[in-house]
């Protein structure tokens, strides 16, 4: 097997204004593993909250590249990193998420199999996403959630933590006077302080706020329970909810789980965290870093198991280099085709990928008859 690698820039339509930072563009590096004429691909996306730039992505992806090779097929591969014997220690949970998404794919294809199927899913999933309204004025942010609603969106998330709390309040304000049908979820990304936290939160219950993410600012876990025992609102632990550990933690003590496959390392750690907490009085959030359709795609392929789906990564870009998963009308859902079922939008790639999976498919139907 080859892992080859190629880094895109991700302009977003708009600036993304959270409580900490603005973005306007991030890089991707799609990983390419190819085996007996046929592609998987993964994405790994820079991150300054989680300190990965491209030179590192690519250094790191080069990395896995050279121990892959090491493997005599995308099944051994997958079972040996599942285990921890393929990527090295310390390797971001983002590489290993991409490395996996990427043999993922390629066993799908190679055996003609959506990726939901072995996961566990018999049925493609489909479901609502959240779409984000980041820190904009009242009267841009209902007009963005009016035509949210009008595309079809019946979840939107909003983004809180202005420095003037009275703008937070009027925006949300504004959001449901736009779109009174919306289900709300409110993200300060950690901005409030315990005391903003206490005397704000009623008052979000009251405009009709569903449940809000990481109120408090991360580091403090048993500060996050505490407030979540008394909140009004069902609290999400997102930024103190990395990994399974701190899930494990959390459980049963926070309403809600933010799960990012980018941050708890693929689709096989996030469905240990979702047993975990199963039954516990906490709940399955999947959310996600803004990313092509290619780095969204895996979480959609488990998105039954969540209660809230935050799945709109590729919907904030001004172009996304590839498609399959939807969203545009406020549902996110499996293709149903080999593999993660997503195709590169470009010509010739779209093309070459279309014919390596009708390849693979007739070669798997040709196998399934002789035996």
């Amino acid at each position: 097997m080859r892992l080859t690698q190629h880094t895109v820039r991700l302009v977003l339509a708009q600036p993304l204004r959270i409580s900490r930072s603005t973005m306007t563009a991030r890089d991707a590096v799609r990983l390419t593993v190819q085996h007996d004429g046929l592609t998987g691909h993964g994405e790994a996306v820079t991150s300054t909250f989680y300190g990965l730039d491209t030179v590192t992505l690519q250094r790191l992806a080069a990395r896995a590249g050279e121990r892959l090779s090491r493997f005599s097929g995308p099944e051994t591969a997958l079972h040996a990193l599942r285990v921890g014997e393929l990527t090295e220690s310390g390797t971001p949970a983002a590489v290993t998420a991409a490395v996996e998404a990427a043999l993922l794919d390629l066993v799908g294809k190679r055996t003609a199999t959506a990726v939901h199927r072995f996961l566990g899913s018999p049925v493609a999933p489909r479901t609502a996403t959240a779409r984000t309204i980041s820190l904009i004025s009242p009267g841009r942010a209902a007009a963005q959630a009016r035509g949210l609603a009008e595309a079809g969106f019946t979840v939107i998330k909003i983004k809180a933590g202005d420095r003037d709390q009275d703008a937070d309040l009027d925006r949300v304000r504004a959001v449901r006077a736009a779109a009174p049908a919306a289900r709300l979820l409110l993200d300060p990304n950690g901005a409030w302080s315990p005391g903003q936290a206490r005397t704000l939160l009623p008052r979000f219950a009251e405009l009709g706020v569903e449940a809000v993410e990481q109120p408090l600012a991360p580091g403090d876990p048993d500060a996050l329970a505490r407030l979540a025992a008394r909140s009004p609102l069902p609290v999400i632990a997102d930024e103190d909810a990395v990994t399974y550990e701190d899930a494990r933690r959390l459980a049963g003590r926070v309403q809600g789980i933010n799960v990012k496959l980018a941050k708890c390392g693929g689709v096989h750690a996030a469905l240990r965290i979702a047993a975990l907490i199963e039954g516990s009085g906490t709940e399955l959030m999947l959310g996600c870093l803004t990313a092509s359709t290619l780095g969204i795609a895996p979480a959609v392929h488990i998105a039954d198991r969540a209660r809230w789906a935050d799945l709109d990564g590729h919907l904030l870009l001004a172009h996304d280099p590839w498609t399959g998963i939807g969203g545009e009308d406020g549902f996110v859902g499996a293709a149903g085709r080999p593999g993660l079922g997503v195709r590169p939008r470009t010509g010739e790639d779209a093309a070459t990928e279309a014919d390596a999976e009708a390849g693979a498919e007739a070669a798997t139907r040709g196998r399934s008859v002789a035996s």
